[in-house]
Order: structure tokens, then sequence, then C-alpha cells
């Protein structure tokens, strides 16, 4: 399906690489105007030369998202330039380690819920004015099966992945009478540097590029999408609905 999205402004974070990279593009190819958050100077700009070829804009933004003041001054930002924000994928996560809980580190823990869970809330608070005055506001939260799963030895990736999705759940709730739609998405084994780290033995060439993934989502970004509070899972390049209890 051909998602229209001339004239909007799109938020993505990690955006030099993986699923955030190609959705940035994606969202470009629609029309978006894109603002591509990320630590990696060189893959933003990687990004912009690949979103000029398609006769995309883009907006640089390089920053930590653990700089909460960075996440505060991004939405002021997009205030004074646009007005409004139209599309958020809050894409940008870490995993920490794969290890026991009790010999997970402090420091390695924080991390986690700090650019996970913190940053994501942060950038919530950042741009829900923003994105409640756009006639269309959409807003796609990245997730894992780890937040359901819960696999041994994943006890802080999947603690911050539940995390986000209850953020997610209550941000559609509190603003389900605007025209803003809220949608977690997990978006599978993706080939990605993230799923390399996790499972280092794993042929990558067995697993969907992230492109495909970024496609996917598209349909839950465009103006005519009407659902909120739900939570999607890629499979097989299509988003499968998934049934959250309660």
């Amino acid at each position: 399906m051909s998602v229209n999205l001339s004239g909007k402004v799109a938020l993505v974070t990690g955006a030099s690489r993986g699923i955030g990279y190609f959705t940035a593009l994606e969202l470009a190819k629609a029309g978006a105007h894109v603002v591509a958050c990320a630590r990696t100077v060189g893959g933003l700009e990687d990004l912009d030369d690949a979103i000029r070829a398609v006769g995309g804009s883009a907006t640089l933004v390089p920053f930590d998202l653990a700089d909460m003041n960075a996440i505060d001054a991004l939405g002021a930002s997009i205030f004074e330039r646009w007005g409004k924000l139209d599309i958020l994928v809050a894409n940008a996560g870490v995993l920490g380690v794969i290890s026991p809980i009790g010999h997970i580190e402090a420091k390695v823990f924080e991390k986690v819920m700090t650019i996970n869970v913190t940053a994501t809330w942060r950038l919530i608070r950042s741009v829900d004015p923003l994105l409640t005055r756009s006639e269309a506001g959409r807003a796609v939260i990245l997730s894992s099966a780890a937040a359901h799963r819960c696999r041994p030895f994943w006890g802080a990736y999947s603690a911050s992945k539940a995390a986000v999705e209850a953020l997610a759940r209550t941000w559609a709730g509190e603003t389900q009478s605007t025209a803003l739609r809220v949608t977690s998405v997990d978006p599978g084994a993706t080939r990605t540097a993230m799923r390399a780290q996790a499972v280092p033995g794993e042929d990558p060439e067995t697993l969907p590029h992230p492109s495909e993934v970024a496609k996917a989502m598209m349909p839950l970004l465009a103006p005519d999408y009407t659902e909120t509070g739900k939570l999607f899972i890629v499979r097989e390049n299509k988003l499968v609905g998934y049934q959250m209890p309660g």
C-alpha cells in the first residue's frame, strides 16, 4: 500500500542504522521531511545521502538519548521550526547483556533502563504536545517479543521492553480522544547489529532485512490509520495483531 506523507514532519530515533535507518528512508520516499536522530554522525550522513538520492529531505540531529536535556531541547526546536510533529518512530534501544539477572552489573542495567525506558518517556513528554497539534499524529514505539517471553538471561532487556509497551498503551489511552494514534511494534528477529550481538552464532542471511520491517510498518504511520493502543508483530513482512490483556 502506497502511503502519501507529503508535507509531514517525521522524527525517527536510532536512525543511523538498521530498522531506524530504513524507516527514515521509507518516510522520506513517501514525502515526509525526516528529523533523524542517532549517536553516529557517519551513519546519519549516509542516511542523508540516501534520502537526497530519492528526492527527500532530512534534518540530522546527532545526540545520545542518555542526554535528557537534549531530548527536551529537541521538542522545543521542532516547535520553533515547524510548530508541530506528525510522526514519531521511537526505535533507538540497547540490548545490554545476555546474563543471569544476578550477574548483571548495576551500570549495565541502569544504561538499558535509561536508554530504552527513561529516554522513551522523556521523548514522549517532549513531543506529545507537538503530535497532538497535528491533524493526524502517528507514533510507533518499537518493542520486542522479549517483553512477553521473558526468557532466561534476557532480564534487563525484557523488563525494559515490557515497560516501553506499558508507556505506549498508557499514552494511547490518554490521547484516544485526540487525532493521535499510538502503536507498539515487535519487529521480530531482524538482520540488525543488535540481533547479531544477542545471537552471535545465527546466520544473518536467514533473517528479514530491516528494510522489509520498515516497509511493513508504513501503514501504521498513514493519516488514514485509525486504531490506537495496539501491538503489532511483523511476520513474513506483514503486520499481525497481538491481543494484549485488558
